[in-house]
C-alpha cells in the first residue's frame, strides 16, 4: 500500500516555493485509491490540477504499485479544511454550523490561526423604535468548537 505521508511529502515538494499554494488533504485508500487535494490563496487551475498529477505520476512507480489518483481543489461548497482556506475566504459570506447545532451565516472576518468570527447582518426592533433597523453582531469560534465552516453563494 502506498502510504498517505508519501503522497503527502510529494505534494509538498511540488508547491515548495509557491507562494499561495497549500494541501488541503491528501488521502490513499487501501486499495491505493489516492486523493490530493490543493488550493492556492488566487485560484488553482486546471492546468495546475493536471501538472500535479504528472509530478506525483513520475513519483510513484506504477510497476511497482498500482493506483488510482485524483487531484483537484476543493469544491466551492464543501466544508473547510484547513485554516488557510478561512484566510483565503476571509471577507466572504459563510455558513458556520456550531457544536450547539446552531447556524451562523455572515461575512468571514477577524481569522487568526487560534480563531475566527462572522459578522451577520439581523434586524431588529430596538426598544420604542416603530421599525426594525439592520444590526451587525459578531460572534467568535475557536476551530475546535464548530462543526463545519462553509462558503456560501449569495444571490441579490
Amino acid at each position: 500500500m502506498i502510504e498517505k505521508s508519501l503522497v503527502r511529502q510529494i505534494v509538498e515538494e511540488y508547491i515548495a516555493g509557491k507562494e499561495g499554494y497549500f494541501i488541503v488533504c491528501t488521502e490513499v485508500s487501501r486499495d491505493n485509491s489516492i486523493l490530493v487535494e490543493v488550493d492556492n490563496q488566487e485560484s488553482f487551475s486546471i492546468e495546475e490540477c493536471e501538472q500535479l498529477t504528472r509530478f506525483i505520476e513520475s513519483k510513484l512507480d506504477r510497476e511497482v504499485e498500482d493506483y488510482e489518483l485524483e487531484v483537484g481543489s476543493p469544491g466551492l461548497t464543501s466544508p473547510f479544511r484547513v485554516k488557510e482556506q478561512y484566510y483565503k475566504y476571509a471577507g466572504s459570506e459563510v455558513e458556520v454550523l456550531g457544536k450547539d447545532g446552531k447556524k451562523y451565516r455572515g461575512a468571514l472576518c477577524d481569522v487568526t490561526d487560534n480563531d475566527f468570527a462572522v459578522e451577520e447582518t439581523k434586524m431588529e426592533k430596538p426598544e420604542g423604535a416603530k421599525r426594525k433597523v439592520e444590526v451587525k453582531v459578531k460572534t467568535t469560534f475557536t476551530y475546535d468548537n464548530i462543526k463545519y465552516t462553509k462558503y456560501t453563494i449569495k444571490f441579490k
